[in-house]
């Protein structure tokens, strides 16, 4: 149960007009104490009731519960979505969802219409027949008795998203014409082995850093990028050219400013498209507490959050840089969880082990301990490196200079309770 709003203790409504400054000081610290005397009464009261009846602890637990961007999330209509939805911010699922039922639907009032009559009149009058009777259906009064004791919602409750937050992205919902439009990254045979060309920006100093990533991405080669007064300034056209004849399937350019890295553009081989990401948060794996050391197995891929056409497809691009088959005898994980449109890729190490004595057990998204691993405990260690990014624009294929022609772009959406991925 919440709190009820309690009244102040007359020791808590002294005047403070007063000319003295010690006395104003005085009169605002007893105040203030009569203050905080009426809270700890309050809420010690609240602790003896909740003690006699749990009840209570659990409806006032449930009612508190804080109201912040994730849960005050807002989406676009349904019903307004035109072509892939890639400009959007839809949920896939309902998206999803929604089709199935109209095909349902459709074939429901297939089923239900008089083979007769089928016979006898064309294919567009039975189309048309078929629609008038779906149309009849609907407009008929509903025989289900309304409820008249409905109980309004919550704050929390109007503020949640309509369907329950999922934490693992499922790729089996991408739209049908998110894959029409980018075809290459939806391939219908099995894609090849990836194989990964990573370079920089012109002059540039990340050399540290561009070797990382070949640790982080397997099966990638760094190769450095100059502009000397005697040799040719290659553009991103021209490399993905050269990556592309020696079967590079994709190509990552590490921006820098003031010698650090601030973006990163991913390229899919041969014709695009191009994904520009902004970098922040950048820490190497030395500067990690506790951390440990990378191997050359290739890790498994977690993929988090990531709910609408537009996070769908970037997820497609992030695993498309992975091999299919992780090596799992190396024990190593990569996160790239997506929260209020910022994407945070964390790589592990893990180990099972027995559970200790002062551990909790393991709980599920139902809010229940899960069955079959009451004793087992999962370890991890960060290896690094650890950044954050955040998708800024998708370029149409290979660009002589960047956004001359875009697929979608960021700023576009200025309310903050709607995020794009």
């Amino acid at each position: 149960m919440a709190s009820k709003k309690f009244t102040p203790s007359s020791k808590s409504t002294l005047p403070f007009k007063t000319g003295n400054r010690e006395k104003r000081q005085k009169l605002h610290i007893t105040r203030k104490k009569a203050l905080d005397n009426t809270r700890r009464d309050e809420r010690f009261r609240r602790r003896r009731e909740e003690d006699k009846d749990p009840s209570l602890r659990d409806e006032r637990l449930r009612q508190n519960v804080p109201l912040t961007l994730e849960r005050k999330r807002v989406w676009d209509n349904l019903d307004n979505i035109i072509g892939d939805g890639i400009g959007v911010s839809v949920d896939a699922e309902r998206l999803k969802r929604q089709k199935l039922d109209q095909d349902d639907q459709l074939d429901t009032d297939e089923a239900g219409s008089d083979p007769e009559e089928d016979v006898q009149s064309s294919d567009q009058i039975s189309d048309r027949d078929s629609m008038i009777d779906s149309a009849s259906e609907s407009d008929e009064p509903s025989t289900k008795p309304s409820n008249p004791h409905k109980r309004h919602k919550s704050a929390s409750e109007r503020a949640t998203s309509p369907t329950a937050s999922t934490p693992s992205t499922n790729l089996d919902l991408t739209p049908s014409a998110l894959t029409t439009r980018f075809p290459t990254l939806f391939p219908t045979s099995p894609a090849p082995l990836p194989k990964t060309l990573i370079t920089t920006s012109l002059n540039s100093t990340l050399h540290t850093e561009a070797h990382l990533l070949t640790t982080l991405f397997p099966n990638s080669v760094y190769i450095p990028r100059s502009a000397h007064r005697h040799s040719h300034e290659y553009s991103l056209r021209e490399i993905a050219s050269f990556a592309t004849n020696r079967a590079y399937t994709a190509l990552l350019v590490l921006k820098e400013d003031q010698k650090k890295p601030t973006g990163l553009t991913f390229v899919h081989l041969p014709t695009g498209p191009t994904f520009h990401f902004s970098i922040s948060n950048w820490v190497e794996g030395k500067k990690l507490p506790g951390h440990g050391r990378p191997t050359n197995h290739s890790p498994e891929l977690i993929l988090n959050n990531f709910r609408t056409p537009l996070g769908l497809l970037t997820a497609h691009l992030f695993r498309s840089v992975f091999p299919p088959q992780p090596d799992f005898q190396g024990r190593q994980v990569v996160t790239l969880h997506n929260q209020r449109d910022y994407i945070f890729l964390r790589r592990h190490r893990y180990i099972f082990r027995e559970k200790r004595e002062s551990e909790k057990s393991v709980i599920g998204p139902d809010g229940k301990e899960v069955k079959g691993v009451e004793g087992i405990r999962a370890g991890l260690q960060e290896l690094g490196p650890r950044f954050t990014m955040k998708l800024r624009r998708i370029d149409k294929g290979i660009q002589r200079a960047s956004g001359q022609e875009w697929e979608w772009k960021g700023k576009m959406e200025k309310q903050r309770t709607k995020f794009q991925l």
